[in-house]
């Protein structure tokens, strides 16, 4: 028997009927599992948004957990609370089309004027200029995975050019190019919008450092729509200060954003409260990948989007 857990009841007629052997419950984690479940418990699917180390702690107290599975992309959170042998699968894909939406409306916001426009309504304010489009506009993807490609296919639709980065260089299909990071530095100076996209890690905590932002072009704007710690706020915040760059950010550090950071009120800069993934879309999709994981345990296969296993009885755990 195979016991699934679900964050709340509104996944239950999303995941549907997965058979005889798979048993369905709730549990939202804020609490210990029920006592008379914990024993059977073998996949655990992690609430959005509201999971901290607490709570994490308690999927140790399930002897046969199999999986944890995150409902995030991202997944550098987690990796230090996997209990011994469990594997961790992250949610890739399942937000590809939110986020990827998020992150062109964040650009196409700012290059056509809504934000100020939405302002100006507030003073009944007719204020006329002539705008930029993303039609035409070079655009740098930078953490070109799952939703990075995503966010590729839709500037493309929208006759914008794409340049795509990941960490190593590589050919994927229709012979696109993806560069290193390492060519980073050459282009920068050409790119008219900047899609961050990146996970979060020690190799790329502060990517977008002054001398990033430096690099690019007078009147370019960074989309940040991946992990708020991937920029350097700091130097950004100088950047935007000055009038140079502008600057759509859904990730931030800390967030929430304090109330008093600088960055709230600066011209030049759109925030939204890390909103990318947050669409009803997500929750079907992540109701079929949990599905898809309860077949792969059933038959004995790997579970999709694996990205740790927790360390053996004598390893130390984060």
């Amino acid at each position: 028997m195979i016991t699934l857990s679900v964050p709340d009841e509104r996944f239950l007629p999303l995941v549907g009927d997965l058979g005889p052997d798979v048993r369905i419950i709730v549990w939202d984690m804020e609490d210990e599992a029920p006592a008379d479940e914990r024993e059977a418990l073998s996949i655990v699917a992690v609430p959005y948004y509201k999971v901290g180390k607490a709570m994490f702690r308690r999927v140790h107290a399930l002897p046969n957990l199999r999986l944890l599975q995150i409902p995030s992309a991202g997944y550098e959170h987690a990796v230090a609370h996997v209990p011994p042998g469990v594997s961790l699968a992250s949610a890739r894909g399942v937000h590809d089309a939110g986020t990827s939406e998020m992150a062109i409306g964040l650009a196409l916001a700012v290059l056509r004027g809504i934000d100020d426009a939405a302002r100006d309504m507030v003073t009944g304010t007719w204020r006329w200029r002539e705008l930029t489009s993303l039609a035409d506009r070079r655009c740098l993807i930078v953490g070109y995975g799952s939703i990075g490609a995503a966010i590729g296919e839709r500037l493309e639709a929208m006759e914008a050019e794409v340049v795509a980065v990941a960490r190593t260089a590589r050919t994927i299909a229709d012979d696109r190019i993806v560069h290193g990071a390492d060519e980073l530095p050459t282009l920068l100076g050409s790119a008219e919008v900047v899609f961050v996209v990146t996970p979060l890690s020690d190799e790329t905590r502060h990517l977008v450092d002054a001398r990033f932002l430096a690099a690019m072009p007078d009147g370019a704007l960074l989309v940040s729509i991946g992990r708020g710690g991937v920029v350097d706020q700091e130097a950004l915040l100088v950047e935007v200060a000055s009038g140079r760059l502008r600057a759509a950010l859904d990730v931030t550090d800390p967030e929430p954003l304090p109330p008093d950071h600088p960055l709230w009120r600066t011209p030049g800069v759109l925030i939204t409260p890390h909103i990318g993934g947050a669409v009803r879309a997500a929750d079907r999709r992540f109701a079929a990948l949990l599905r898809r994981q309860v077949e792969a345990i059933r038959e004995g296969r790997e579970p999709e989007n694996v990205v740790a296993i927790g360390p053996k009885a004598s390893e130390p755990n984060g």
